[in-house]
């Protein structure tokens, strides 16, 4: 069922935000894919008081809707709506990575709203991923979990020293990644000035 984007009334006690630059994804992935909204409408109960899809309502205000999709859930209770709220919010799963980076770009994916660096649950060192060429030598990959602002000031420290004269003549050890030579120029600066 379709409704007046203006009819919905957002739920005060919604425990559930996004912040700015996740924001923005949401609103461009709405521009871009508005078919998605059918597909999984935003649920009321019957005062139109949203229960599952207060952020996509934001989003859709913010992207010039004037309607949108929605499911009425009718004959629920307080507790029961309090439930509903949380449990739409709830990520029960966990991402299985190697199909993630198998079978989807990482540009799409986060382009698409997921922060490919940022929900592992652990961190990871091994030895066991691919290069170009197939060829590992003594190099390991690491993946770090960090909340949006550490990755961000991260990314910007790394290609703020790949603009440095001196990232040009780091050791590389045999790595061609930039991004990781980037960030080992910064470690080593850190520690000459921490010692």
């Amino acid at each position: 069922m379709k409704l007046e984007i203006n009819k919905l009334k957002t739920n005060k006690d919604n425990p559930r935000i996004i912040k700015d630059d996740k924001f923005k994804k949401l609103v461009k992935s709405i521009k871009d894919f508005p078919e998605m909204l059918e597909l999984r409408p935003i649920v009321v109960d019957e005062n139109m008081t949203i229960l599952g899809g207060n952020m996509r309502h934001k989003a859709c205000i913010e992207a010039g809707l004037k309607e949108v999709y929605i499911k009425i859930a009718k004959g629920l209770s307080e507790k029961q709506k309090k439930e509903f709220i949380v449990k739409d919010n709830v990520g029960f799963g966990e991402w299985e990575w190697d199909i993630l980076a198998n079978e989807w770009s990482s540009l799409d994916l986060t382009e698409w709203g997921l922060d490919v660096w940022q929900n592992q649950d652990e961190i990871e060192t091994n030895d066991e991923f691919s290069l170009p060429d197939g060829d590992k030598g003594n190099l390991e990959q690491i993946t770090y979990t960090l909340s949006s602002e550490q990755s961000d000031m991260i990314k910007e420290a790394v290609q703020d020293i790949k603009k440095k004269e001196e990232y040009k003549y780091v050791e590389t050890y045999g790595n061609e990644n930039s991004n990781g030579n980037a960030l080992y120029l910064l470690i080593t600066q850190w520690k000459k000035t921490n010692n």
